[in-house]
């Protein structure tokens, strides 16, 4: 469920690290805000902090603090900004923001801000966007919050469990990793699963369809054996723009160091335009392996892909 947002104040400085002052109304190019200095080709183009945050702070300082005072952008009423997430958005009838980080470092006495407010709380709380969708931003505008959903897709290959011979367990098992890791991040996700015979042509029909359909990430299990029926790696590397060897090869080292039969696995990973798509052994117990070590890099990879510096 999406929530609303109300812009109280617009606010511009000429100089980084100084107090900005509120202004009638801004506008928002793909540099950021117009005539601010710290518009620019970059991920922080717009910084926005919550009235919530504002009072929160005053109260604790014992003083009224001015809209801009932090040097924020854009203040804001309805939510608490800082809850957000990298790649959500506020959007509108003619402007849309990205958000592309969550607070940032503090300068301390080195910043005007610092010297004149005694502390400052935009590094804990303020957070930064890009501008999508460019326009005129003033006082009382409201934006609707849209959350980012993480989209993916999970493609079974197996004769057997396409024609009810067993039931596909190892692409349920990538759907429940799946879903118990975005809630723990506290993203919202969407999963569409498909299961096909061990057919070439089906694989990169299911494959072609996830990337059109804007999947982040495509994760399929089964056919990465060396068996005459093993074909995923065969269809989906000739598709990738970019491989990403090393962690399948890291999985490989790890597990067949113990059990010799692992390194014969020829599971790949890579991107597909913006989609990223790994490639799993088809047992249960390997998913679990597999999915270890790749759920340690998806978020990081997210953004990468989404240009956003974050570390």
């Amino acid at each position: 469920m999406s929530a609303a947002i109300k812009v109280l104040s617009v606010n511009v400085s000429e100089k980084k690290g100084t107090i900005k002052k509120p202004v009638e109304a801004i506008k928002l190019t793909d540099k950021g805000v117009e005539k601010d200095a710290h518009s620019g080709p970059w991920n922080r183009q717009v910084s926005l902090l919550g009235v919530e945050s504002i009072a929160k702070f005053s109260e604790e300082a014992n003083r009224k603090i001015a809209f801009g005072e932090f040097a924020e952008n854009i203040t804001t009423e309805g939510i608490k900004l800082y809850k957000t997430l990298p790649l959500d958005r506020f959007v509108n009838e003619s402007i849309e923001l990205e958000v592309t980080q969550i607070g940032k470092k503090c300068h301390g006495s080195n910043c005007q801000i610092f010297q004149e407010v005694g502390n400052c709380v935009m590094p804990k709380e303020g957070i930064f966007a890009r501008v999508v969708r460019g326009g005129t931003m003033q006082a009382g505008l409201r934006f609707e919050y849209k959350p980012r959903v993480i989209k993916s897709t999970v493609i079974t290959l197996s004769d057997r469990a396409f024609h009810g011979l067993y039931a596909d367990r190892s692409g349920k098992k990538i759907e429940k990793r799946l879903e118990a890791f975005w809630t723990s991040q506290h993203r919202k996700s969407e999963i569409d699963y498909v299961l096909i015979p061990d057919e070439p042509a089906l694989l990169e029909k299911a494959v072609r369809t996830a990337v059109q359909n804007g999947s982040d990430f495509i994760f399929t299990t089964g056919g990465t054996g060396i068996g005459p029926k093993d074909i995923t790696p065969d269809v989906v590397k000739p598709m990738l723009d970019k491989e990403i060897p090393g962690i399948m090869d890291l999985i490989r080292i790890k597990y067949g160091a113990e059990k010799p039969a692992a390194l014969i696995s020829r599971s790949i990973a890579g991107l597909i335009g913006r989609t990223l798509v790994y490639c799993l052994p088809g047992s249960q117990k390997a998913v679990d392996e597999y999915m270890d070590e790749i759920l340690k890099t998806v978020v990081h990879s997210l953004y990468m892909i989404h240009r956003l510096d974050i570390h």
